[in-house]
């Protein structure tokens, strides 16, 4: 069978830089996984995925230009319903009759009264051309699109007009149309440095023919790392500062050449995190950074237009710059004009949400919210928090959503909150947490740097997720417009990783009470407790903990989350002492018994005048003794030295279950039993649920 290369492009108008490496990748492994389903080619075979601003592109090797034979069963009557007395029936007749063939050519497939009559035939390979349009067409129809595009005079849509198919199988040209489009051999080069038709002469040498011809680096993960290295060796001794740009002017450019620009010294009197936004999110600009972390008067471009004398190119960049940071000077310039506690009055005209109030609203929660949590962490913390501070910055931490620059850039919220702070005189800390309030803003962001900033921050996600859950906008799949599990997970990260020693429970209990009269559900407080445990679960499994040990502790529901990592570390050193697992064993035992005999018992508490048998005495002498050392353990933080004492139960408890009956026929001794049991269970998963620790 003759085997050779497959290549497809799709040749189009700019498609979006958002996903393009993805958009292709997709393409080529949907085409990919059809051909193998149809026995043109092995699931080991290399594929080469191809993604630019104007082209989508696949590469195959080893694909079959003729499908093998095809085995081809077809399905008849039931046996029972082909025989009857021994004679075949009229069905058994009519089905062969269908198929060509005598009776004896028949089969049979499955078993019992499912088997059925089958005829099974062997059919010739179909051709590569038969059936590829069909599976482009279907690729391209499951491509990810918020939005399609229709063109010309006919029905064809896709994300961007379509202007050129190839298909190519080795050299050969392959038949066939796709969106309305005959397959070819020709495809575009650069829009302004290539050649407006270049003719593929084999699949083989397809990026090769672009680069030579065209002028274009067909594979994306290439042209990234020229563009990586060409933004390193142009920063020199400076830095970027944000390379989270490359993937997005990456699938901007065919060719990309960097150059550098500059900008005037006097716009750095402006933050310099408004002058990187106006250059990042405008411009695709790269800002460079200083060894101090302070921004430079240079930026980096990275263009589409690789010639030997850039001057116009970079002079036309500037001037553009010029103009977006003029803009930025404005809006700063304008928003201090007035002091930033003039702004929160009239946050009472800003809609937080039709159900929830405004801003004003919002704010005066967070300042309550805020100040509550400062009262409870100098309690537990033992260092007091300035609570003027906290009211302070709590006040003003949502002013800047009124200011000229916030409304241009939401992205600097909290951010230029600090800078205008700090321009009224206002103390650093209010200054520090008005900005700290918003994190972590991401996926292992930064979080607060302060506890006034702690304070803050927690208030502000735990109003959120306390009014949104409450008018019943909970999270579905991945939609989750309000960021609530980016807020439970703040919340999470700011209580362990600062080590709060504050209760959960109580800080959910606050959020929802401030809300008082609006009709939210009772058990809101325990629903989001639940909710935020769930992200205490994923994050902990991002950080590498064993499933079974998250679950052994998390199934206690811990409200002082600060706990969890010393309870974790504790339950991962238990499970190496030799008596572990008789005991998880044991606690799995118990839980069972319980489960089905105490709700009948009532059983509370043990009366040790019914302990007639040696085994359940001495369990009962060591639950006593155990008792107390665990609290102190536990009320010291010493979570390791609880679970290990545990080991001293694992002999008392085998010889209880080897001698002891529990559900003994007297209904009093029975009851006990199962009320020694209820006592042990409790000592025992004091710490962690051990019964969910695996073998």
């Amino acid at each position: 069978m003759n085997h050779a290369a497959l290549l497809v492009e799709l040749l189009t108008e700019e498609l979006p830089a958002r996903g393009l490496r993805d958009l292709g990748a997709r393409f080529g492994r949907s085409v990919a996984d059809a051909l193998v389903k149809a026995g043109f080619t092995t699931t080991n075979t290399a594929i080469r995925t191809y993604a630019t601003p104007r082209r989508i592109a696949f590469s195959v090797d080893a694909v079959a230009r003729v499908q093998p034979e095809q085995t081809v069963e077809r399905k008849g009557p039931s046996v029972a319903a082909a025989w009857k007395d021994g004679e075949p029936t009229p069905a058994l007749t009519g089905f062969a009759r269908s198929c060509g063939v005598s009776i004896d050519a028949l089969g049979r497939a499955g078993e019992g009264k499912s088997e059925t009559v089958v005829f099974r035939s062997t059919r010739a390979g179909e051709s590569l051309e038969m059936h590829l349009p069909a599976m482009v067409e279907a690729a391209l129809a499951g491509l990810p699109a918020h939005k399609l595009m229709h063109w010309g005079s006919g029905d064809t849509q896709f994300i961007r007009p379509v202007h050129g198919l190839v298909m190519l199988w080795g050299s050969e040209t392959l038949a066939g149309s796709v969106m309305g489009l005959v397959a070819g051999r020709t495809t575009r080069g650069h829009r302004f440095l290539g050649e407006s038709e270049i003719t593929i002469d084999h699949a083989d040498n397809y990026a090769q023919t672009l680069e030579r011809r065209g002028n274009v680096t067909a594979d994306f993960a290439e042209r990234a790392a020229l563009i990586t290295a060409a933004l390193q060796a142009a920063a020199g001794d400076a830095r970027l500062a944000d390379a989270s740009l490359i993937e997005e002017v990456t699938a901007l450019v065919e060719q990309p050449a960097v150059y550098e620009g500059r900008f005037d010294p006097d716009f750095l009197q402006v933050p310099q995190e408004c002058l990187m936004l106006t250059m990042k999110a405008n411009q695709k600009y790269f800002p460079l950074l200083d060894t101090d972390g302070r921004l430079l008067d240079r930026f980096l471009i990275v263009s589409n237009m690789p010639i030997a004398a850039p001057a116009n190119i970079v002079h036309g960049n500037e001037r553009v710059l010029r103009a977006r940071l003029s803009d930025a000077r404005f809006f700063f310039d304008q928003d201090r004009r007035h002091r930033l506690d003039a702004l929160v009055e009239p946050l009472a005209s800003v809609v937080h949400h039709n159900k929830l109030g405004t801003q004003r609203d919002r704010t005066a929660r967070i300042v309550a919210l805020a100040s509550a949590i400062a009262r409870a962490l100098a309690l537990t913390a033992g260092t007091p928090v300035d609570e003027a501070l906290v009211a302070r910055a709590a006040l003003l931490c949502k002013a800047d959503l009124l200011t000229g620059m916030v409304g241009e850039f939401p992205e600097l919220q909290g951010t230029m909150g600090m800078y205008y702070a700090r321009h009224d005189g206002e103390p650093e800390a209010v200054c520090e947490a008005i900005e700290a309030h918003y994190r972590p803003r991401g996926a292992g962001a930064a979080l607060p740097g302060s506890a006034i900033g702690d304070c803050v921050a927690l208030a502000d996600k735990l109003d959120t997720l306390a009014g949104i859950q409450g008018i019943g906008l909970i999270p579905s799949g991945d939609k989750d417009p309000f960021g609530l599990r980016r807020a439970a997970l703040g919340v999470v990260r700011i209580l362990v990783e600062h080590r709060l020693d504050l209760d959960l429970g109580e800080l959910l209990a606050l959020a929802c009470a401030s809300f008082d009269g609006r009709g939210f559900a009772p058990t809101l407080a325990s629903d989001l407790r639940a909710f935020v445990l769930e992200r205490l679960r994923s994050w902990l499994r991002d950080q590498n903990h064993l499933p079974d040990e998250i679950d052994a502790v998390l199934a206690l529901s811990p409200t002082r989350l600060h706990t969890v990592p010393a309870i974790l570390a504790a339950v991962r050193g238990f499970r190496q002492l030799p008596e572990a697992d008789a005991l998880a064993a044991a606690n799995k035992r118990i839980s069972n018994i319980l489960r089905k005999s105490a709700p009948t018992t009532g059983a509370v508490s043990v009366d040790a005048s019914h302990l007639h048998e040696a085994e359940e005495r001495t369990l009962f002498e060591h639950l006593v003794g155990l008792e107390p050392l665990l609290d102190q353990d536990l009320a010291g933080g010493r979570f390791e030295q609880a679970l290990q004492r545990l080991a001293a139960l694992r002999d008392p408890v085998d010889a209880f279950f080897d001698k002891v009956l529990v559900n003994a026929t007297d209904e009093q001794v029975r009851a006990n039993r199962i009320a020694l049991l209820q006592r042990l269970n409790r000592l025992m998963n004091r710490v962690a649920d051990i019964s969910r620790l695996a073998a």
